[in-house]
């Protein structure tokens, strides 16, 4: 200020008009001066400017300084209130409310838990929410950008001018934050943020924009704030009072893009989804459906696998309020909704994250630790806490805003591993020397322990490919903290065997048994997922050894199997029919395919097998423990048969599996028994109905009190070829 004067001195003005001033909010807007009130305001292209208050009473006229839109004066005013201005030029007159007239949002204990790391609701404040402050509705704007020397907010309204609303700087948790009256949902906006250097950057999406445009545009949009009216109570309920461990999961995995097109090749939308999709994998009798990632994202290929807005669901198929409405009818068929969730890489698109203040403020700095060889993409950096609450609070976000019942994490070895898939001298050891990373097991440990502790009935998935110790065993046990784990090892050893001519099978028998020597340390799902059938590796079917015939056999042989293995079950869409070709994203799947009587009737074993898998306690009540599994034959290599015993305690019975993964139907054959008398043969994966050749035992075999390999009873049976058999004793 000049002297002792109110008024403003020429470089300020200039600072102010030019949007390089370090506190324009110390500045502009009203301030109290020797008992009067003062109101300043940059209008540009304004020749008058009155101020008034919200009700509309006149306040007095403001002066113009500088010639560049900067005008102050006076006001008639007792206490601080926000102002309208009225700003007339040659051409005629507009309206604005003021944003500097309003006092802060955010709070004091928002800047102390935000920097802390503690804040378990970040996505209430950061972000961009249509709220009333003050008596006037408008925007509430806030983003962490601990080290840009000036963040403003950008969009339509203000003619993408970082000059216009520039925000305030909260500088103990390095916070920026403005309240823009009279702003709609629907408003698409961007931050412009000066770095620390003085660079300007290229304008960033925000981190915690809850909706974005549909790309190829990449501006955040102002989410429509009014609650969605769920109808789910009954289903969140019982699913609080579920063990997950002891019951029927069967996980329907599914590209939103690709499981079905319109006529004309764009999307369905998430309505549309719900009234096509969710009936249908329900009427097949699947638990859950699992969505790969729906977080927003640039670039179609990489299946959301490269998420730039963590907080927005796509845009691709709806609004936020059209994605719960999708959930919610998922509930209300009894479908759980499982999210695919990218916490282990970001892409470095110029509008994202990276470098998103002009440091390294999400990523790490050294690109041993920072940048991911594999993906060509950012790291977050685990250790960071702010970074952490970010990433904590979008789990959390999903299963708070959405209902989200889990989330599948997806390559969590490659966040545990500080040399994952680099040479020596590409990454950094640990403080002891160690290729752990240990800030990234912090991470994820408190991520589940909070997601666990907070929303009851949720279940979190980890795609783990090591050996890692402990990944689904409780945090305070010392684990992970995971409710569960992909079984990579069950997906690779069993689709290499069933790939290998049956004629070589007996030299490879210890493929399908040596997963027992593990089946149990760890609570394992079972995937056969959409890794498998993409980049050449060709569907399901076409890895099956064989001619057409041979591989329909080994495929239902297979899902029997795998249906009756300990562990839940995961199947890509398409597979459940056996999709030809493999799958690519950029089109619907073949569902042309089921007027074929072949592809039907794996669908219909499809059916079958997720309704006795979620029917007998037997197949589903111990799939993670080893009290559940019982080997009757595991050493007929000659004859590639397998057979086993599947509990689940108390009064139920064991149901009985019996594999034989020749094209050699077997006569009188001996299975071993724990009891005698009549076994209901409840899958033949050779029925006719099926697509198979109709072999089999009429429907039930009789065991006698005749003891074989150490059981009480034995029967003799027919082995159809190629087939698994499931069987359940009557008495």
């Amino acid at each position: 200020m000049t002297g002792a004067s109110w008024q403003l001195d020429p470089a300020e003005i200039a600072a102010l008009v030019a949007g390089s001033h370090d506190d324009p909010f110390a500045r502009l807007g009203i301030h109290e001066i020797r008992g009067s009130y003062v109101a300043r305001v940059v209008i540009p292209g304004a020749e008058r400017v009155s101020a008034f208050n919200l009700q509309g009473e006149s306040l007095g006229e403001l002066d113009p300084k500088g010639g560049q839109g900067f005008f102050e004066g006076r006001v008639a005013l007792k206490t601080r209130v926000p102002l309208r201005y009225e700003a007339r030029n040659a051409s005629g007159q507009w309206s604005l409310v003021d944003p500097y007239s309003f006092g802060p949002v955010l709070g004091p204990m928002d800047d102390y838990y935000a920097a802390q790391g503690t804040h378990l609701r970040l996505y209430d404040k950061l972000g961009a929410h249509a709220i009333s402050h003050e008596g006037i509705a408008g925007v509430a704007f806030a983003v962490w950008a601990p080290s840009a020397k000036r963040v403003s907010v950008v969009g339509d309204f203000n003619h993408w001018d970082g000059r216009r609303h520039v925000m305030r700087h909260r500088l103990g948790a390095g916070l920026w934050e403005i309240f823009v009256p009279e702003l709609l949902p629907g408003t698409v906006y961007k931050f412009e943020i000066i770095g620390a250097q003085g660079k300007l950057l290229p304008l960033k999406a925000d981190p915690f924009a809850f909706q974005s445009e549909l790309r190829p545009k990449t501006a955040s949009v102002v989410a429509n704030p009014e609650p969605f009216a769920w109808s789910d109570a009954d289903y969140l309920k019982r699913r609080s009072e579920n063990d997950q461990h002891r019951s029927p999961i069967s996980i329907y995995e599914v590209h939103l893009g690709s499981w079905k097109r319109h006529a004309d090749g764009s999307f369905l939308s998430y309505r549309e989804l719900a009234a096509e999709l969710l009936p249908y994998v329900a009427d097949m009798g699947f638990t859950h459906i699992e969505l790969l990632p729906i977080s927003e994202y640039p670039y179609d290929p990489s299946w959301g696998y490269q998420p730039t807005g963590l907080y927005a669901p796509t845009a691709r198929f709806g609004a936020p309020q059209d994605f719960a409405y999708f959930i919610d009818r998922a509930h209300a068929l009894g479908l759980g909704v499982i999210l695919d969730w990218v916490p282990a890489h970001f892409p470095t698109d110029e509008h994202g994250l990276s470098h998103f203040d002009g440091t390294s403020l999400y990523e790490h700095d050294d690109p041993r630790r920072g940048f991911h060889p594999d993906w060509n993409t950012a790291i977050y950096n685990f250790g960071r806490t702010e970074v952490q609450a970010f990433l904590v609070n979008n789990a959390l976000y999903w299963m708070e805003r959405f209902h989200a019942d889990g989330l599948r994490v997806d390559a969590v070895a490659s966040m545990l591993y500080l040399d994952y898939s680099r040479k020596a001298g590409e990454w950094i050891p640990n403080e002891e020397g160690g290729r752990e990373n240990k800030e990234a097991i912090a991470f994820l440990r408190r991520m589940n322990a909070t997601a666990y502790g907070t929303h009851k009935g949720i279940a979190t998935i980890a795609e783990e490919s090591t050996a890692w110790p402990g990944v689904s065993r409780p945090v305070h046990e010392g684990g992970l903290g995971f409710g569960f784990k992909w079984n990579m090892g069950f997906m690779h050893d069993t689709l290499s065997y069933l790939a290998r001519e049956p004629i070589h099978r007996k030299h490879h028998h210890n493929e399908l048994t040596f997963g027992l020597l593990y089946a149990f340390s760890e609570n394992f799902v079972l995937p056969l997922s959409h890794d498998e059938v993409v980049h050449g590796k060709g569907s399901l079917l076409t890895k099956m050894a064989g001619d057409d015939w041979q591989k329909f056999a080994n495929l239902r042989a297979y899902y029997a199997f795998m249906w009756a293995y300990p562990g839940k079950k995961l199947l890509f869409m398409g597979q459940e029919f056996a999709q030809r070709d493999e799958w690519s994203e950029a089109r619907g799947l073949d569902w042309e395919l089921l007027q074929h009587a072949s592809h039907g009737g794996v669908k219909t074993l499809l059916r079958d097998l997720n309704t006795l898998y979620r029917a007998l306690p037997q197949l589903h009540a111990r799939d993670c423990e080893a009290e559940g599994f019982e080997w009757l034959i595991a050493d007929d290599r000659d004859n590639s048969v397998f057979a086993w015993m599947r509990r689940s305690g108390g009064n139920h019975r064991p149901v009985v599996v019996v594999v034989n993964l020749t094209p050699v139907p077997r006569q009188g054959y001996l299975l071993p028994l724990p009891f005698a008398g009549r076994w209901h043969e409840r899958i033949n994966t050779d029925a006719t109905h099926y697509g198979g050749s109709g072999q089999g035992n009429f429907g039930a075999i009789m065991a006698e009190n005749r003891s074989s390999h150490g059981r009480p009873a034995s029967a003799l049976l027919t082995l159809p070829p190629l087939a698994t058999l499931i069987l359940e004793n009557e008495g």
